[in-house]
């Protein structure tokens, strides 16, 4: 293959629209809700019919700001007909909102799928026993720049994947989400779990893991650090750091991805955390089969708000029977738990020490 068989035009970053979308009930106000949900579904005319919140007056403020009702109790939320139920709420509020939703009802659970893997095992069993069409919002795999890398993996354009290195170095803003300041799990938990999950899409389940994550002397957030190494054999090595206490200034700050395979090589910048939650543009650069040098892929959209139109779409169109497949399916993200679980136990476990000097 050469540059000029390499089409980045080509690849497809957009996942299809359901033919009669399904009235939308999110359950949360927070911060996500306003920069990513409801700007993600008004773009892609997805109807919302309102949100809950026990904060009346912030769900009010915000369902008057997008022209959506505000529902005085969850019973009067989840009694909405044919709706799909979008739980933007704290990990440990979803078994209950779950439990009030009508059996056989379609839902999207905000990550992570509970506090701990006991947690996500009782979110699976309630599922399971309500007989829920449920998945878990791993939005990430639904940015175009993550579609398009999947599909240029698909066409054999990297050859076989040997390498994924995720490197962070940023300032993220935690103060925006109240309840992560006093939370025992914090970053693999709820920002790594992206990585994490992303990769189990791309290379499969690993065989284990190591990781140390920490927090840092500045604060108090419990973990803010991470390294981690997934374990895929002999072939294939995947690593990721993770500093979000790089407050320097932007000049020597990175969140990148660097995909190498047998026979090319992708590198991603995932911009929204540079910046977050205003971001700066997605990169995705192609060294293709055959190729001399970089492509850049035109990017049609950013990681927010448009993977939550297709984590949506998704949705929408499994419940219409017009998509076969449920992406990150509460089956599939248990696993994604596990790997989460693995890494805490991991942290906690002692290394391996130095032989002692004879």
């Amino acid at each position: 293959m050469t540059d000029g068989a390499f089409d980045p035009a080509s690849l497809s970053q957009r996942w299809a629209r359901p033919s009669n979308p399904r009235p939308i009930v999110i359950f949360g106000a927070g911060s996500i809700v306003g920069d990513a949900h409801l700007p993600a579904y008004r773009k892609a005319g997805f109807p919302v019919a309102g949100l809950f919140d026990p904060d009346h007056a912030k769900a009010r403020k915000l369902a008057d700001t997008w022209g959506i009702a505000a529902y005085r109790s969850a019973e009067e939320a989840a009694s909405v007909k044919d709706a799909i139920f979008d739980l933007a709420t704290p990990p440990a509020h979803h078994v209950g909102v779950l439990g009030k939703l009508p059996d056989g009802a379609v839902a999207l659970i905000q990550k992570p799928m509970g506090g701990d893997l006991t947690e996500a095992t009782e979110i699976l069993q309630t599922c399971r026993a309500k007989n829920l069409k449920a998945a878990v919002n791993f939005q990430l795999r639904f940015a175009p720049m993550m579609l398009a890398l999947k599909d240029a993996i698909a066409k054999g354009w990297l050859g076989d994947i040997v390498d994924f290195d995720a490197w962070l170095a940023l300032a993220t803003p935690w103060q925006l989400w109240e309840f992560l300041q006093t939370a025992p799990r914090v970053e693999i938990a709820m920002h790594s779990i992206h990585y994490l999950d992303l990769i189990r899409q791309v290379l499969g389940d690993p065989r284990g893991i190591h990781a140390k994550t920490l927090g840092h002397p500045n604060h108090k957030v419990a973990q803010t650090r991470t390294s981690a190494i997934l374990d895929y054999g002999d072939t294939v090595r995947c690593a990721l750091s993770i500093n979000h206490d790089h407050k320097f200034g932007r000049r020597h700050q990175a969140c990148e991805f660097r995909i190498c395979g047998t026979e090319g090589a992708a590198y991603l910048k995932l911009g929204l955390n540079l910046d977050y939650p205003r971001g700066e543009p997605d990169i995705l650069e192609i060294h293709p089969k055959g190729g001399s040098d970089w492509i850049t892929v035109p990017l049609q959209g950013e990681w927010f708000p448009d993977a939550f139109v297709g984590r949506m779409a998704n949705v929408q169109r499994y419940a219409s029977g017009e998509d076969a497949e449920l992406v990150s399916s509460v089956e599939d993200a248990w696993n994604t738990m596990a790997l989460v679980e693995a890494g805490y136990q991991s942290s906690a476990a002692p290394a391996t020490p130095l032989a002692a000097r004879p």
